[in-house]
Parts: structure tokens; sequence; C-alpha cells
């Protein structure tokens, strides 16, 4: 048989780890849509879609099958400039009813969602049940008083509840902020508060690691910090395992005793939505100030989701899709609406990769016959020193796509989740992209060699580029990772903060979203991410602003100033460290620093522990007084800070040096 010819590069790739069969080539999701558009490959349909962004969506958007409630008009309407793009105008689109309604009417019985405990318990819904569930929860919701426009928060592990909560707002046209379950109650508090959050939706608690997380005891304290909450719904995981906590008669309710109460209300009507209309505010984490509140629209976020899994993943109806996650990143919204959307299985899981045993997920796999396994290097990386066994001694044999997100890979332990989990046999999908754009901007696909850590290229539709300062196109060395049209993922601003929202992606270049993403594209084509070019620390794929470590760091009263930066970490990509300078006649114990690093994770949870707290006598400046956080990282790590003309004092660079791992 001759060798297929490969669409994007127009050769093969000799140090390619995966490459696709003829029959990939023919029968992809992303293969027929190259051929239904029209376009002789996906070099040119990447092309017109740069070019042409209205048809690209029109046709992706036909290719999905997305149930429209009414067939929009026109496409995009990009009259008010490219940060301010709407779509789908004269449509309308609701993404919960999308994602339940279609699937109970073609295949009623089909299981829909499948969910396991950390403990082993195990619940199956189809689809049909999945609909009556949000339903009943949509008609309970009702009569708390929720409806179009209400905000409202979900602090939440992944539960079959969590999914029901999700679309019954939706149904409503209400809006929610998922909230990380693992955030301590500052945190928690500082989002509601921003949201202005009416109704918080949590659990009792939730296991992790056998050991039980008290949530309800951390949503109380949150509520005591956030006064617009005036109601909290909690659904009942743990029952009589279940740490105890208050319970307030006039705030607090049972999630399944307010539904039977509402019992033989009607189901809320299919409403017309606009598009256009904001359904949830995904927090993500910015280099200075509060959080940033990411406005996500029913007609972007869900249908871009929906289009990755397709184009990238190829995720068909009726397979199975477990992306490791947790509702408060944007992998579980992503996750929700995107695999419902397009009518497959979507697995859930509450627990941490490892408990009862290093062999949990692979388990899961074999379990529930997961076609499609998202994980990030961070848990990869972590099982590689339990060998190989774990991962032999199930059947894997259902696996057909692996995808990982959340932060660059090194050689070693993509070679191992190919050969060891894939078998060798499936392709992995490296995807990356961010909350404020719903998703991927660049990825793998399935009719593409797949070279070891790299990415194809831009997403399927979106016109990335890597540019150099002066907005220039670059290839070979590292650039800014930009996208030069508008998406209907991206978000329609920040949450009360419409400038911040332009200052923060559309300053730099005039009619260009800037990341804050490094890239490269080597002499193949292939692309690179190379870490964040603004502050922001990503720790085992979460990420948070550094602003919110040292605002907690300064909260100890021994701390008048911190910043916190970024080190490489072996498993988890990078771990926080945090630079002090203490109050006058405070000595550096210890005992102290573990005082501070105790401050911060009270504030952001322990997944967020600085690994590292670093007394110094004062931290680099500018003489305007800007703290050079990439500065006290490089000093600290031996490496190159670069230009240093404009620090108020460069000593604080060589003490800074002479304290760090470059030293030694």
């Amino acid at each position: 048989m001759p060798a297929p010819d490969w669409p994007v590069f127009g050769r093969d790739v000799p140090d390619a780890a995966w490459r696709p069969s003829p029959d990939d080539l023919r029968r992809s999701r992303l293969a027929e849509f190259v051929r239904t558009s029209g376009m002789p490959d996906l070099i040119a349909l990447q092309a017109r879609a740069a070019a042409d962004p209205a048809w690209f969506w029109g046709a992706a958007a036909d290719d999905l099958a997305i149930p429209w409630q009414r067939r929009p008009a026109a496409v995009q309407d990009a009259s008010r400039g490219p940060e301010w793009t709407r779509w789908w105008t004269g449509g309308a689109f609701n993404h919960a009813a999308a994602a339940i309604d279609p699937r109970a009417r073609r295949e009623p019985d089909g299981e829909a969602l499948t969910w396991e405990g950390e403990d082993g318990e195990v619940r199956r819904w189809t689809a049909r049940e999945l609909r009556d569930e949000v339903d009943r929860a949509a008609a309970m919701l009702v009569g708390e008083g929720i409806g179009p426009g209400a905000r409202v928060g979900i602090l939440m592990p992944m539960l079959p509840e969590t999914v029901v909560a999700v679309f019954a707002l939706g149904l409503l046209r209400a809006i929610f902020t998922p909230i990380f379950s693992g955030y301590g109650p500052p945190a928690i508090a500082s989002r509601l508060t921003d949201f202005e959050a009416t109704l918080l939706i949590t659990a009792d608690g939730f296991l992790r690691r056998g050991n039980v997380v008290a949530l309800k005891a951390a949503a109380d304290e949150a509520v005591a910090a956030a006064p617009t909450v005036r109601r909290v719904l909690v659904v009942r995981r743990l029952g009589d395992r279940a740490p105890e906590s208050q319970w307030d008669e006039a705030r607090d309710r049972w999630w399944h005793e307010a539904i039977a109460a509402a019992a033989g209300e009607p189901a809320p009507e299919r409403v017309e939505t606009d598009p256009e209309t904001p359904y949830m505010v995904i927090y993500t984490s910015g280099t200075s100030g509060r959080p940033k509140g990411a406005v996500h629209v029913h007609g972007g976020f869900p249908i871009k989701a929906a289009q990755d899994l397709a184009h990238s993943f190829d995720l068909r109806a009726g397979e199975a899709m477990f992306w490791f996650t947790d509702l408060g990143w944007m992998m579980g919204p992503w996750a929700i609406s995107g695999a419902l959307i397009l009518g497959a299985r979507l697995v859930i899981y509450e627990g941490t990769p490892d408990h009862p045993g290093p062999d949990r997920l692979w388990q899961i796999v074999a379990r529930h016959r997961v076609t499609h396994l998202g994980l990030s290097p961070t848990v990869i990386r972590a099982l590689i020193p339990h060998g190989t066994e774990p991962v032999r001694s199930h059947d894997r044999s259902s696996l057909r796509v692996l995808g990982s997100t959340g932060e660059p890979w090194n050689p070693d332990p993509w070679w191992w989740f190919f050969r060891e989990v894939g078998e060798g046999r499936c392709p992995i999908v490296n995807y990356s992209g961010g909350t404020e754009v719903s998703g991927g901007i660049v990825a793998g696909n399935l009719i593409t060699p797949v070279r070891p850590t790299s990415f194809a290229g831009p997403n399927v539709g979106v016109a990335a580029d890597v540019v150099d300062a002066e907005g220039n196109p670059v290839r070979g060395a590292v650039g800014e990772l930009v996208i030069r049209q508008p998406l209907p993922g991206m978000t329609r601003g920040f949450w009360g903060d419409r400038d911040r929202y332009l200052e923060t992606y559309w300053s730099r270049f005039p009619g260009v979203w800037v990341h804050g993403d490094w890239a490269l594209i080597d002499a193949d084509g292939y692309w690179y991410i190379q870490g964040r070019s603004d502050d922001t620390l990503k720790v085992a794929g979460k990420r948070v602003g550094p602003a919110e470590v040292e605002s907690a760091a300064v909260g100890h009263p021994a701390v008048v100033e911190a910043a916190a930066v970024g080190l490489p970490h072996a498993v988890k990509g990078e771990s926080i460290a945090v630079f002090c300078v203490l109050a006058p006649g405070i000595a550096d114990t210890v005992a102290l620093r573990a005082e501070i690093a105790a401050a911060v994770t009270r504030e952001l949870g322990k997944a967020l522990k600085p690994d590292l707290v670093v007394v110094v006598r004062a931290l680099p400046k500018t003489r305007s007084g800007k703290v050079m956080r990439r500065v006290v990282r490089a000093a600290f790590l031996g490496l190159d800070p670069g230009d240093l003309s404009a620090l108020d004092d460069p000593s604080t660079v060589v003490a800074i040096a002479s304290l760090g791992s470059g030293s030694t």
C-alpha cells in the first residue's frame, strides 16, 4: 500500500512516534470535515479559516450538527471590533438543552454519565435519567428564586449532581461560577464576593486519599465572608461519614430534600436563548490583583469544547471520555459540555489517581471501557515511580485516544504515557490553550503524525501565530503565542472589569490576542509551548496568580513584602517559591518559614502550598517600585536575569543568587 499523503506537512516525519493509518485518514471526523468543506487538505482549511472565520465556524457548526433552537441568520458580527465580536446573530442556542435533550430523544436508555467515587461506589445514568434529573433540579432551583441572570457558585468535586447543577442552571439561563474543591475558604470567598453570588451549591464532603474532606465546613467559613450568599444547597455525598459542620436552618438546605419538596413542579420550558447569553464566569489567575472572571456564553465555550473534541480528539457519539480534572479548572466544564453535546458518554471520578493503589486510573479505564483518556504530565510523572506492572495488569484495549494538557511535557514521561498506557497504538493529542478562550489554541489531531511532546499546529480553525516583540511572525525561535482572529470561545470580557480585559489580551498589538505563553515553531511546522511569558504560576496544571500567593504571605504579621515565583519541579512541572522580606526585628527561622507557608496554604488550599519560603533583605524592583519576579526566579536558579538597567538596587539580585540553586 502506498504511503499516505500527510495533509499538513506534505511528507512523513522521520521521528514521528505515531502515524495515522489509511483508515484514520479516511474515517476521522477531521478528515471528513476537510472533505465536506471543499478544501483539498488541512493546511488549506486552516488558511481559509484564518482569512474568513465566519465561513469556518459556520461550516464547523454544520459539521457538528449543533442543535440550534433557532438557526443563526449570520455567523459573526465584528462591527464592535475583534475584542467584542458577537457570534450566531439571530440564532438561539441553550448549551444545557443541546447537551441533554437530543440524546434523551434519540437513545433514552443509552448510558450518558458514569461516576466513580474514591470508595468504589459507581453510579450510572442513562440519557433519559440525566435529562429527568436536570429537569427536577431546575424546577427546584426556580423555587429557590433562581432565574435568568441569577448568580450561583458551585463548590463541588466531580459528582453526578455537579453535572446536573451545571445543566439545570443553564436551562434557567442563570450564571454559575465553578470553584476548585481544594481551595481554602478565603479563596472561595473572594470569588463568591466578586461574582456577587446569591446561592452556593456544595457537598457535605468528599473523599481524597481515603480521608474525608470537610467541604461544607470550608463553605461555611467562605460564606461568612461573602455577604451576598443567602442560600446554601448541600449535596449529601458522605452522609454519616461527613464531619460535623454548622447548619444554618435559615440558609442551608439539603439538595435531595429540596428536590423532593419540588416534586410535581413542571419541568422548565426550553426557552429560546440568545447565544450571547452568559452562562458561566470562571476565574483564572492574573499576575496582579484579584483573579479574573472570564465571562462565557451559551454559544461560545460549549461549542468550542465540542469542536475541539470532535476535530482534535475525534470523539464520537457512543464513545467514553474520562478527563481527570475538577470542575474548578476549565477542563471540567469543557468535558461536561463538549462530551455530552457530541453524544459521548462522560466518565467522572471523585478521587486521586493513586488511591488506594497506583493502578486506580487503569482500573477506571478497564471497568468503564474508556476510549478517550485525558491526563496531565504531572499525573504521569507521579505514577512512573510505581513501575509498569500497575498499568499492564489492567485491560486498556478500549483506549483509542490519549489526551494531555496543563503544562509542557518532557520526553521520558511522554514516551511512558505513549508506550505503557497507550501500548504504542494510541496517539497522544497534546492540547494547550486557556480558560479565557474555552480550550485549545494549539493541538494535535488524528490525521497528522505525532512528534513527541509537540503540537501538530494551531487548533483547527484557530488563527494562531508566534511573534517577536514587535508582533512580527517568528519561526525557529521562541516568541509570544497570539491569535490573529476572534473565536466564538473567547471570553466576552472580565466580570465587572472591561478595561482589565482589554489591557490583558488586546493592548500589545492592535486587533491581536496575546495569550501569555511562550511558543516555538520548528522547521517541520510542529509547535511547542515553552511556559508562561507572564508571571502566572502553573502548579500541576493549576494556574494561580502570584499576587494571590503574595497577598496570603503578607497576611502573616512577620512579612512586609513578598514575591512568588515558579521553580522547576520533577513531578508538578512547577512549584511555588515565596521570597519574603521580614518586618524589622523579626528573625529568620525554620519555624517562621513553615508558618508563612501555612498561611498561604490556609488561603489557597493544599494544592497550592509553597514548596519553598526564602527570606531576603530586599526584592529586586524597578525605580517605579515594581517587583521584578522574572529577575528573582532567574537569579535564584542561576540563569541569566536579562536586562537589569531598570533596577533600583542591583545588589538584591546578587544576594538572591547567593542563596539559590545556581550558587551550589
